[in-house]
């Protein structure tokens, strides 16, 4: 599979490194270069890959970063943020999904990736407040409104990518803790829990 035309090189190469179907189940698989969201069970989906390099080209992920993956499904995001960030970086994908949690780490054991980890989302916490401040924060479910819990764990310089009300969000956090929100095109997600 091939990302999208105008993608970076850095997040082409990431994807490269870590392919889709890895991360889907065995029935979806090869379906995987098909450009579009691919059901991974419970009610979730493996998004839509233009989708995702898109929201990772917005991300601007450097090596070093400290990354928070909400909304972790199969780890294919968590794992493609861990190849961005590089051996000194770290990433941290919460999920609410039980059985979620159990597959996105099976299958990130099987990247080689220790920088990057994936934990049960508390479900009464949006993100992971205890671990900020975290340099980049990539949201792969639609919030209703721009969860400024999530912005408020961001460090000064930091990077939000959301999807908010069916619009692509960007937010930047300045170094006197003022945002600078943009607006990238019209994306469907499922629904971000608690936001």
């Amino acid at each position: 599979m091939r990302p999208a035309e105008g993608v970076t090189p850095r997040v082409a190469a990431a994807m490269a490194g870590q392919p889709r179907a890895r991360f889907l189940p065995r029935r979806a698989r090869l379906q995987a270069g098909r450009d579009g969201p691919l059901a991974i069970g419970h009610g979730q989906t493996n998004s839509q890959p233009r989708t995702v390099a898109a929201m990772l080209d917005l991300l601007d992920v450097h090596p070093g970063h400290r990354v928070l993956d909400v909304g972790s499904g199969s780890a294919w995001t968590t794992a493609l943020l861990a190849e961005l960030v590089g051996p000194d970086g770290s990433v941290l994908g919460v999920e609410r999904v039980p059985e979620l949690v159990e597959v996105g780490r099976a299958n990130l054991a099987r990247t080689g990736l220790s920088r990057a980890v994936i934990r049960a989302a508390d479900p009464h916490v949006l993100g992971a407040p205890d671990d900020a401040p975290f340099d980049r924060v990539l949201v792969s479910a639609m919030a209703t409104r721009l969860p400024d819990t999530l912005v408020d764990q961001l460090a000064p310089g930091g990077v939000l990518v959301v999807p908010v009300d069916g619009v692509m969000t960007r937010v930047v956090l300045d170094e006197r803790r003022g945002t600078t929100v943009t607006e990238h095109g019209r994306y469907l997600f499922v629904p971000l829990v608690g936001g």
